[in-house]
Protein backbone atom coordinates (compact mmCIF):
# COMPACT_ATOMS: atom_id res chain seq x y z
CA UNK A 1 0.00 0.00 0.00
CA UNK A 2 1.12 3.40 -0.99
CA UNK A 3 1.05 6.32 1.42
CA UNK A 4 -0.37 9.74 0.59
CA UNK A 5 1.45 11.90 -1.69
CA UNK A 6 1.31 14.73 0.55
CA UNK A 7 0.23 15.33 4.29
CA UNK A 8 -0.23 18.97 4.08
CA UNK A 9 -0.05 22.05 1.98
CA UNK A 10 0.88 25.98 3.55
CA UNK A 11 -0.53 28.75 1.35
CA UNK A 12 1.48 32.14 1.19
CA UNK A 13 -0.30 34.48 -0.83
CA UNK A 14 0.32 38.42 -1.57
CA UNK A 15 -1.41 41.25 -3.59
CA UNK A 16 0.54 44.64 -2.10
CA UNK A 17 3.48 44.93 -4.09
CA UNK A 18 6.37 45.16 -0.70
CA UNK A 19 4.13 42.46 0.48
CA UNK A 20 4.71 40.55 -2.41
CA UNK A 21 8.43 41.69 -2.27
CA UNK A 22 8.82 39.70 0.87
CA UNK A 23 7.23 36.77 -0.09
CA UNK A 24 10.12 34.58 -0.25
CA UNK A 25 11.64 35.40 2.79
CA UNK A 26 8.23 34.34 4.52
CA UNK A 27 8.70 31.35 2.86
CA UNK A 28 12.18 30.75 3.85
CA UNK A 29 11.41 31.33 7.51
CA UNK A 30 8.32 28.78 7.87
CA UNK A 31 10.82 26.64 6.18
CA UNK A 32 13.15 26.97 8.74
CA UNK A 33 10.76 26.79 11.41
CA UNK A 34 9.27 23.23 9.80
CA UNK A 35 12.67 21.12 9.44
CA UNK A 36 10.14 18.03 10.01
CA UNK A 37 8.53 18.77 6.57
CA UNK A 38 9.73 17.61 3.63
CA UNK A 39 8.48 19.56 0.38
CA UNK A 40 6.89 17.40 -2.45
CA UNK A 41 5.54 20.20 -4.97
CA UNK A 42 4.83 23.61 -5.28
CA UNK A 43 2.09 25.93 -7.48
CA UNK A 44 2.70 29.39 -8.63
CA UNK A 45 -0.66 31.11 -8.89
CA UNK A 46 -0.97 34.51 -10.47
CA UNK A 47 -3.99 36.49 -11.07
CA UNK A 48 -5.06 39.59 -11.28
CA UNK A 49 -7.83 42.65 -12.35
CA UNK A 50 -7.06 46.04 -13.35
CA UNK A 51 -6.37 47.34 -10.18
CA UNK A 52 -4.79 43.88 -7.90
CA UNK A 53 -1.99 41.55 -8.61
CA UNK A 54 -1.96 38.49 -6.32
CA UNK A 55 0.17 35.82 -6.18
CA UNK A 56 0.27 32.68 -4.37
CA UNK A 57 2.78 29.94 -3.54
CA UNK A 58 1.06 27.07 -2.66
CA UNK A 59 3.77 24.55 -0.97
CA UNK A 60 3.11 20.42 -0.61
CA UNK A 61 4.64 18.72 2.03
CA UNK A 62 4.99 15.57 3.83
CA UNK A 63 6.16 14.48 6.96
CA UNK A 64 10.03 13.56 7.02
CA UNK A 65 10.16 9.67 8.11
CA UNK A 66 11.80 9.07 11.63
CA UNK A 67 15.06 7.71 11.83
Amino acid sequence: MFGSAFDGAKVFSATKAGDRVVLGERITAWLGSHPEHEIVDTVVTQSSDLAFHCLAITVFWRSKPLL
